[in-house]
């Protein structure tokens, strides 16, 4: 798709505009702490594209105790698509530190002035949005569904996402729009936010199955991962696009294992996709633990049901958490796709692969053979897992 140019001068300007205005924003003093006094913990899923971070999200989002919001940087991206995802970094990442502090009137530079809930990208995955105090589709302690929210609380005024945000001790944000760990320092050194970073990665052969079931959708999130200055990128033969996306998993992992800053340790958690599929339990209490949540009976049985579906889920539902069979949907991309685009792959994504524990293949009768596991044993590929959770408080 082709998009009218801009000058890069009046791009440049508008950036500058932008980032005074969030400079002010973020200026202010945070909000106070939730009811009952404990500091409130931040948590940011750091991911991609289709590698799982939507399911994630829910596993934060239909906990009682927490706040969510799916991808708030949504609004910097398709404000500013003229730019690259690295100018827009910044943007980006004061955003996050506002909407963490609960301070929704950042949005003033992305959305119009008179808005409702629904104005938020994805708000009805959101439970806290769904129910008290924002709305009262749900009570607080519910499973949540976003059929059943959009048409009961489309109209619901916007301040009351502040309102609710507020109210919870936990904030969670799932974003795929951080291409490196560096750019999040401040946060991470900012003793107002106590923030926790989850990176979520999955085997780049089964990101990329996924991306071509959902090729027109990513298409401006493609051009401004490849800087083309707002053309629309829908067909990328040549995988850019997954090579940027593996290069940026390798930097941040390195940044948060090899030699991390102080304040770093012990705010990081690496979670593989294929691991959450295999035991969704066992890893979900693990999650939860580093988040300093807790797993109720009613989160359990749910977990239980989305994660042992009858399949991988169909077309219509790649951007929905549905009920699926996890495994399946892990292994999918091993039917999928030729061998020939998976060799491609590996020889673009060799450092993610080696780094992340993932096996590659040789044949295609290595690929179809579902014995032979790809996903190796945390410890044996050379990566620190634990250097992610050493003993260190978790508040």
């Amino acid at each position: 798709m082709w998009l009218p140019r801009v000058s890069s001068t009046a791009v440049t300007a508008l950036l500058l505009a932008q980032t005074f205005l969030l400079l002010f924003l973020v200026s202010r003093p945070g909000p106070s702490s939730p009811a009952g006094g404990e500091e409130r913990v931040h948590v940011l899923v750091l991911s991609s594209w289709r590698s799982g971070s939507s399911f994630v999200g829910q596993l934060f989002s239909q906990h009682p105790d927490v706040f969510y919001l799916m991808e708030p940087a949504w609004h910097v991206w398709t404000t500013l698509s003229q730019g690259s995802a690295a100018t827009l970094h910044m943007a980006v990442r004061d955003l996050v530190r506002s909407v963490f502090l609960c301070d929704m009137d950042v949005f003033d530079a992305y959305l119009p002035w008179r808005r409702n809930l629904s104005d938020l990208f994805q708000w009805a995955v959101s439970r806290a949005l769904c129910s008290p105090p924002a709305c009262s589709a749900f009570a607080r302690g519910a499973i949540s569904s976003e059929a059943v929210c959009k048409p009961l609380c489309t109209r619901q005024p916007f301040s009351l996402a502040q309102e609710a945000c507020r109210s919870y001790s936990h904030v969670v944000l799932k974003e795929v729009r951080f291409f490196n760990l560096q750019v999040l320092y401040p946060l991470l050194s900012d003793p107002a936010l106590n923030l926790r970073i989850v990176h979520l990665v999955r085997d780049p052969r089964a990101v990329l199955r996924s991306r071509e079931q959902t090729a027109k959708a990513l298409a401006r999130d493609n051009g401004i991962v490849l800087g083309t200055n707002g053309t629309w990128v829908e067909a990328d033969p040549g995988l850019r696009v997954v090579r940027e996306v593996c290069r940026s998993h390798v930097r941040i992992a390195e940044a948060a294992t090899l030699k991390p800053p102080p304040f770093l340790r012990g705010r990081y958690r690496l979670v593989r996709f294929e691991d959450l599929a295999r035991e969704p339990l066992a890893e979900i209490r693990a999650l939860y633990a580093f988040t300093g949540l807790s797993l109720t009976p009613q989160l359990e049985a749910w977990i239980h049901n989305i994660t042992h579906g009858s399949g991988p889920g169909a077309r219509r539902e790649a951007f929905k958490t549905s009920s699926r069979n996890a495994l399946n949907v892990s292994q999918a991309w091993r039917h999928a796709l030729p061998f020939a685009k998976i060799r491609r792959v590996q020889e673009l994504c060799t450092g993610a692969l080696q780094l992340l524990g993932y096996r590659p293949v040789y044949s295609e009768d290595e690929q179809r053979n579902l014995a032979l596991d790809l996903v190796l044993p945390r410890g044996l590929n050379g990566f620190i897992w634990a250097s992610s959770t050493s003993s260190h408080p978790r508040h």
